[in-house]
């Protein structure tokens, strides 16, 4: 089993990922809302690449069934009901919803990443659900870092080292490459206290700097949910949801 790791989504082309196992991590926020928003109870999420293809989109679904979500900037859209706070995806909001979901970096990686055959959303909140899927599937895994306007961010990084390791805590015949040694080792550095990581990178002082310090707190636990993200038929939704 090869594990590859890319550092920014702008470093392969769509057609890159044609047939091939594909996990997007986007610790803060996109990769931690769409799941969150899944656990409770959402229908599915419409992820899509600009906010003019989000109004779009939605403007063809049901009203009442649909919320449009997400962020420019850290910064909920003006006319969208909801940000990109896993907070405000709560059960009571998003329950039996369809969300057309735009941000500045996680729903452009997976746009990207869309021509692959598997394709799922991992952050550290799921990540031991998503390495032992994986591991099941026994099948060459691409790992796309969201980052921060198409440059490197740590806390993504921080996070595919982690569920390498987990998938080798797993599975001892793991192909290492230059890319995957980065990770483990970064994860090595900073993955024993997340939070900390979290707050001190450049993403986490922009949220706190916007306010969002609650949801840097939040994307930091591990492991609180078992549901893995999957995409099928342009939208993302819980395997244990597709029949």
């Amino acid at each position: 089993m090869k594990v590859n790791v890319l550092f920014s989504p702008i470093i392969a082309d769509e057609l890159y990922f044609t047939g091939k196992t594909t996990v997007v991590i986007d610790v803060l926020r996109a990769s931690s809302t769409i799941i969150t928003a899944l656990v409770n109870g959402a229908k599915e999420i419409v992820p899509v690449g600009t906010i003019e293809f989000a109004v779009k989109v939605s403007g063809g679904m049901f009203g009442g069934q649909t919320l449009l979500g997400g962020e420019r900037n850290t910064k909920k859209i003006e006319g969208f009901a909801l940000g990109n706070s896993p907070l405000e995806y709560e059960k009571r909001v998003v329950n039996g919803k369809s969300i057309v979901f735009y941000t500045t970096n996680g729903t452009k990686a997976i746009s990207k990443a869309k021509f692959s055959e598997n394709l799922f959303v991992c952050s550290f909140l799921n990540l031991r659900s998503v390495a032992k899927h994986l591991v099941s599937l026994n099948k060459n895994v691409e790992l796309i870092c969201a980052g921060r306007n198409n440059f490197f961010s740590l806390e993504d990084t921080v996070c595919a080292g982690k569920l390498i390791s987990e998938i080798i805590s797993l599975k001892d015949d793991i192909e290492l490459n230059d890319s995957v040694s980065s990770s483990l080792a970064l994860n090595d550095k900073y993955g024993t206290n997340i939070l900390k990581m979290l707050k001190e990178c450049d993403h986490g002082k922009l949220l706190s700097e916007n306010g969002f310090e609650d949801d840097i707190e939040f994307c930091a636990q591990i492991n609180i949910y078992d549901g893995i993200p999957f995409y099928t038929n342009g939208v993302l939704k819980l395997i244990s949801d597709i029949s």
